[in-house]
C-alpha cells in the first residue's frame, strides 16, 4: 500500500466506523500520546530503562501503526497529500544530506 492508498483507507475507515475525524487539536494530542507509547517501548526495550512486566507484551509495530494512523488522519483533515509531501522531503534531504552524513566523524 502506498501513502495515498493509506490516506484513502483511513478516510474510508473514519467514514464507515467513526462519526467524524476528531478535530486537529485533539488529533495532535492523540499523536503525542501515541508517540509517547512508542518512546516508552524503545526506552525500556532498547534503552537503559528496565522493562516493566506490563510492557513486555507491547507490540512496537502496533504502536508505530497507531502513530501512522493519526498522522494520516491529520494529513487528510488538513488537505495534505502526504505521499507528495514525503517524496518532496526525501528529495530535499537527499540533495542536502548526500555528503553530510558520510563526512560525519561521529557516524564512523
Amino acid at each position: 500500500m502506498n501513502i495515498e492508498n493509506a490516506q484513502q483507507a483511513v478516510d474510508a475507515w473514519i467514514k464507515q466506523h467513526g462519526v467524524r475525524y476528531f478535530n486537529e487539536l485533539t488529533n495532535m494530542a492523540q499523536l503525542t500520546e501515541e508517540v509517547g507509547e512508542v518512546a516508552r517501548i524503545i526506552a525500556r526495550r532498547y534503552g537503559e530503562q528496565s522493562e516493566k512486566e506490563s510492557d513486555k507484551d507491547k507490540d512496537l509495530g502496533e504502536e508505530l501503526a497507531d502513530v501512522l494512523f493519526v498522522v494520516l488522519c491529520l494529513a487528510n483533515q488538513t488537505g495534505v497529500n502526504l505521499e507528495e509531501a514525503f517524496n518532496k522531503k526525501l528529495d530535499i534531504k537527499t540533495k542536502r544530506d548526500h555528503d553530510r552524513h558520510h563526512n560525519n566523524e561521529k557516524l564512523k
